[in-house]
């Protein structure tokens, strides 16, 4: 199973950047809770407060989809409607290099 670190940019509507926020805020504590699930972290941007960031680390994209299939999840989606602008942006990486391993000298090179 490959490791996943998934990258997702999302914009709040106008006047709907503090509800956003929470909203994402209230998805953390179940996540970190799941199986799989290495880390998930929410950010909000100081240039631009309507985008935030979600860093979320994965066991395997198994995990991954599971997550996307939670009751908590779902319930997001259904209210993101009214607070997200546009599309969410998520892009997802797989571990090329770590600290302290042979890979990082092809990294250097």
């Amino acid at each position: 199973m490959t490791e996943l670190t998934i990258i997702a940019f999302i914009r709040a509507r106008p006047g709907q950047t503090l509800a956003l926020g929470r909203e994402l805020c209230l998805l953390v504590p179940p996540t970190l809770a799941e199986e799989g699930c290495l880390g998930y972290e929410v950010h909000q941007s100081e240039d631009d407060p309507d985008i935030w960031l979600l860093y979320e680390s994965w066991r395997s994209a198994e995990y991954l989809d599971a997550h996307f299939e939670t009751p908590y999840l779902q319930a997001f989606f259904e209210k993101g409607a009214a607070l997200v602008e546009g599309e969410v942006t998520m892009h997802k990486f797989m571990r090329y290099a770590a600290g302290g391993t042979p890979e990082i000298a092809t990294c250097a090179a």
